[in-house]
């Protein structure tokens, strides 16, 4: 079965305690509309308690039981809710990915005072003046926690350096005394070691040892199949080949690991991977950074090229490609919206063909209530068609028109796509024996059928700026009646 993935949340949920229960009230839809695995946002408290959205780490233990900045909820809900929507998604066979970041703390119980030296925020290997007496937030007691699950107290030892001194109340970018930002990351500002908060050190032992003891228990205690790891270009690119070599021997034995290294450079997503050992997947920042330029400059792009040179394109097998997340979505600091006339374009390139693990997205699938952004057309369509008729072989039936793609998928049950990036309507003469004799359905305008003649040799078109998914009349019955029942 061909795999497919949706990103279960956006930036702006209500904060109202409920994502964990409309995983479990949506599994059974989710699992007969043909999604495979769900991305759940990070379970953990944040130190914004039930208004955080997850990457503001406060306690990695704390998975919504312990009465910690301002609630016993996430945002998201309970430890049980948590746990039990996971078995949920599990009982209709879809997977569960458990969104990790290490990367950064916030929301210290306590300050502790130290020296430090502030750095030049535009190239962090550059410090900018002498060492100095600070007061920052760096120790983590957690006590409401009463050491439960772990005793392990971080103090500023444990970090690199931070972005707050609590002496004058500025926001400087800091390194500590005897510290170094890790050479296996980034070179973005000269090294990304450091993002936000309080930088984790993975130099220092005793940290290690405790993320593989968290990541053991959260393994063993929420039952997830894979995980998404967050910000991995500030990471030790050989931290994670022993720790998700380790965590697959816990739990359900995850097997599924996809890397957010955010940048727009192939090369740099090629090397991370040969750096890790190829020990997991990456999402394809390249291709969403194409997607998101024709979108928005259709007249100088070529839509037949728009995976040349992707992650897609050079390393397939460990490519996740997604059109937007929650960091890309309106209002986010990663904004790049795919604008939203070529979002089922790009959804049709990311089902319809041949990439292993594409990623939908919440907001895409369920819409964005905040900004009141609808639902993408035929998205649900479009990935019941992967799961139920999509083949394997891909014939491109492309000219010389940059402005057009159409290709079939061959199988028992043909599909054909043809979409225009052009102000005008476009046409493309299809021919293969599978299609002989057969009437295919344009899912837009399901009255408009196409009747392939004896050879397999058909016309088939689409409006300007847009994309017509073509099945086969009998399939296009049996969507019917799938749809009737994931929307009733």
């Amino acid at each position: 079965m061909k795999q497919t993935f949706m990103q279960f949340f956006e930036w702006y949920l209500p904060s109202d305690h409920s994502l964990w229960k409309k995983v479990s009230d949506e599994a059974e839809k989710l699992a007969l509309n043909g999604f495979t695995s769900l991305w759940l946002p990070p379970a953990y408290k944040g130190q914004a308690g039930k208004e955080d959205v997850g990457y503001g780490v406060y306690d990695m233990y704390d998975l919504g039981e312990f009465l910690s900045k301002g609630s016993v909820e996430t945002k998201y809900g309970t430890i049980d809710e948590y746990r039990q929507c996971v078995k949920d998604l599990q009982s209709q066979k879809i997977g569960v990915l458990g969104d990790i970041v290490f990367n950064h703390r916030m929301g210290a119980d306590e300050a502790e005072n130290i020296k430090a030296t502030n750095v030049n925020p535009s190239n962090r290997l550059e410090n900018t003046g002498e060492l100095y007496d600070v007061k920052v937030w760096t120790k983590y007691t957690f006590p409401e926690r009463h050491q439960k699950y772990s005793d392990f107290v971080w103090t500023w030892h444990h970090f690199t350096g931070t972005d707050y001194n609590e002496n004058n109340q500025q926001n400087d970018l800091m390194i500590f005394e005897g510290k170094e930002w890790s050479e296996h990351v980034s070179k973005e500002q000269g090294n990304f070691d450091f993002i936000m908060g309080d930088d984790v050190d993975f130099s220092i032992p005793e940290v290690v040892d405790e993320l593989y003891r968290w990541g053991i228990w959260y393994t063993e205690i929420s039952g997830v199949n894979g995980f998404r790891l967050d910000a991995i270009k500030s990471i030790d690119a050989r931290f994670f080949t022993g720790w998700l070599k380790k965590m697959a021997e816990y739990g359900n034995h995850p097997d599924f690991a996809v890397g957010e290294y955010w940048t727009s450079d192939t090369q740099e997503l090629i090397q991370y991977l040969r750096d890790s050992g190829h020990c997991m997947k990456l999402f394809d920042v390249p291709l969403h950074y194409r997607l998101c330029k024709i979108s928005e400059d259709p007249r100088n792009a070529d839509i037949r090229n728009v995976f040349e040179g992707t992650l897609s394109d050079i390393e397939p097998e460990f490519s996740a490609p997604f059109s937007d997340n929650h960091d890309t979505q309106p209002s986010q600091a990663l904004e790049s919206w795919v604008q939203e006339w070529f979002k089922p374009l790009s959804y049709a390139l990311l089902l319809l063909r041949d990439c292993h693990y594409p990623f939908v997205f919440y907001g895409d699938y369920y819409g964005i209530e905040r900004d009141q952004i609808a639902p993408v057309p035929l998205l649900k369509e479009m990935v019941w068609i992967r799961k139920n008729v999509l083949g394997d072989g891909i014939v491109d039936f492309n000219d010389d028109d940059p402005k057009k793609a159409c290709w079939l998928v061959c199988s028992d049950n043909p599909v054909i796509v043809i979409m225009s990036i052009d102000d005008e309507w476009k046409q493309s003469e299809v021919c293969d024996l599978s299609l002989a004799n057969r009437t295919f359905v344009d899912l837009n305008t399901p009255d408009h059928t196409v009747i392939a003649d004896e050879t397999g040799k058909a016309q088939f078109n689409c409006l300007s700026k847009s994309c017509t998914v073509y099945i086969t009349q009998e399939d296009y019955q049996t969507l019917q009646n799938e749809m009737s029942r994931l929307n009733g």
